[in-house]
């Protein structure tokens, strides 16, 4: 095992991370030109976006459903590069080009050389799942910056036993606490991967406690918000389970899955890493990521959880497997010359499955162009994590559509308000997509409520009830009972959105009773 500390002055560490620069400014040139595109075939804001640049508007060290980095991620986006599509995910696409930067890093401390850290990052860049992550405004991109950073440093450590990196795991661990929850499950492995190899003298020492000690510290004042707000996140998650809202796949069937999301090519070179680790002499220090990743992947099974919460933790893998591969070819010519791209052919078939699939990643079509080529490859209907009832389009690519067309109903409605009904009305949104979308798209629109998630939390805003114009099903007994007058003013059906997004439009008018007084029963953490 190599025992030189890492320094600028080391060439392989120069020639590395220079090679991870130049592919990750690629990836994010290419996230750019994508989002061009979506834009040009129609494809707009994403639900969760609105969501999550709202809460970017209320920064707090939690929320009912996500970390609060998200938020800070969002409003930085806003700061940044302003509201465009392209500004609000940029963030994700540097976030994106950071775990393809730390693949290429991961495989050099490994050992790796240039053929093997480019095949690694160039599987990770064409990874399905990871293009669609890095598309869009959301904390999912993230993800494998904290965890890979976690791994890198723990391998830093072994290759030249310096215990200082502690801090680096613990700074990074900590974040991506902040970040996901779903972080937690990952430490679990790790900790379980670490324990039953030799490596568990990693753990025995001041540093490790210190940077045990650094996670805690950074999560601390999250761990008093959800004190403090009576565990909304821990509700959040038992609702979800409890009213069934997320797809539960057979072990064989979410195994399938990992190979689909990830683009099925790929296969070659991350089960080749997970059977290397296990298998070869040269991988035995680093047998606890097999097992972290094993460990991981049975915790996620056994709790149900979406298929993609699995891919951050799959760039070690690649790394591994461009090495098991550099090591099988390393007579032939191309090897021995250390060129970048040392496996033409094995690449071009990788990219080229990549490219069957790519449409199932991002919209690079458009949306009847869509459903007609997922059926022809026979990949119509496997894109769903959930099990709310979807239209043509998966929900990924229908919760683009109808959010500006419900802004203009909206907006009409207001303005047809007498001054005085208008400096008494607010606006209802019945989920954090509607209410989100009125609140960044809505032009001189009164104060939006809602009673999902965090737009719980926030309250009514002193919203009297008077006047709501509200987003909604249907005009329901308890809603009729509720208000003197109820007033269809329009209906949302973009035939493109989501099913449960084909809402009505009322003005409500003379509520009798205070919205505030009875606010809890809007609470819906789902």
């Amino acid at each position: 095992m190599a025992t030189t500390v890492v320094r600028p002055a080391d060439p392989s560490f120069r020639d590395a991370w220079r090679l991870a620069a130049l592919f990750a400014v690629v990836k994010v040139l290419f996230h750019i030109a994508a989002t061009a595109w979506t834009i040009h075939l129609g494809y707009g804001y994403f639900r969760d976006e609105f969501y999550y640049i709202a809460c970017g508007r209320h920064l707090a060290w939690g929320y009912v459903d996500h970390g609060p980095i998200v938020a800070l991620q969002s409003r930085l986006a806003i700061l940044l590069f302003g509201k465009s599509l392209y500004g609000i995910r940029m963030l994700s696409a540097f976030a994106g080009a950071a775990r393809i930067f730390l693949t290429g890093l991961i495989c050099w401390a490994m050992g790796g050389r240039r053929p093997a850290q480019a095949l690694a990052m160039f599987a990770v860049s064409v990874g399905g799942i990871y293009i669609a992550l890095d598309s869009f405004l959301s904390m999912n991109s993230f993800e494998s910056l904290f965890w890979m950073t976690c791994i890198f440093a723990l391998i830093l450590i072994l290759r030249n036993g310096n215990q200082k990196f502690w801090l680096l795991w613990g700074a990074a661990a900590g974040l991506g606490l902040l970040n996901k929850p779903s972080m937690t499950f990952f430490l679990v492995a790790l900790l379980i991967g670490l324990l039953l190899t030799p490596q568990r003298r990693l753990l025995l020492n001041r540093w490790a406690i210190l940077g045990v000690a650094l996670m805690f510290l950074i999560v601390l004042p999250n761990l008093l918000w959800q004190i403090q707000n009576h565990w909304p996140t821990l509700e959040f998650l038992e609702n979800g389970r409890a009213r069934g809202k997320n797809l539960k796949l057979a072990p064989l069937e979410f195994l399938k899955q990992q190979i689909l999301i990830l683009a099925p090519a790929t296969i070659l070179v991350w089960f080749t890493g997970l059977v290397w680790l296990f298998r070869s002499p040269l991988a035995k220090p680093y047998r606890w990521i097999a097992l972290t990743y094993l460990f991981f992947l049975a915790i996620t099974m056994a709790l149900h959880a979406k298929d993609y919460y699995v891919v951050p933790v799959y760039p070690m893998l690649f790394a591994a497997g461009a090495i098991a591969w550099e090591n099988y070819f390393a007579k032939t010519r191309s090897v021995r010359e250390n060129r970048v791209f040392a496996f033409p052919i094995f690449e071009t078939i990788i990219l080229a499955g990549a490219a069957v699939t790519l449409p199932m990643a991002i919209p690079v079509l458009r949306p009847a162009s869509w459903v007609a080529y997922a059926k022809a490859i026979h990949m119509y209907n496997i894109t769903e994590s959930e099990t709310a009832a979807t239209g043509p389009l998966p929900q990924f690519y229908a919760d683009r559509f109808g959010w500006q067309e419900e802004v203009d109903i909206v907006t009409r409605a207001y303005n047809a308000l007498s001054p005085e009904e208008k400096a008494n009305a607010c606006l209802w949104g019945s989920n954090y997509g509607e209410a989100g979308a009125l609140e960044f798209l809505g032009h001189n629109l009164p104060t939006v409520i809602s009673g999902q998630n965090n737009y719980y939390l926030w309250g009514p805003h002193g919203c009297t009830g008077k006047v709501i114009i509200a987003v909604t099903p249907t005009a329901n007994a308890d809603l009729m009972s509720e208000y003197q007058s109820i007033e269809l003013v329009g209906h949302l059906n973009n035939p493109w959105s989501m099913p449960y997004e084909h809402r009505n439009i009322y003005i409500l008018r003379g509520r009798k009773d205070p919205i505030a007084p009875e606010w809890a029963d809007h609470k819906d953490y789902i």
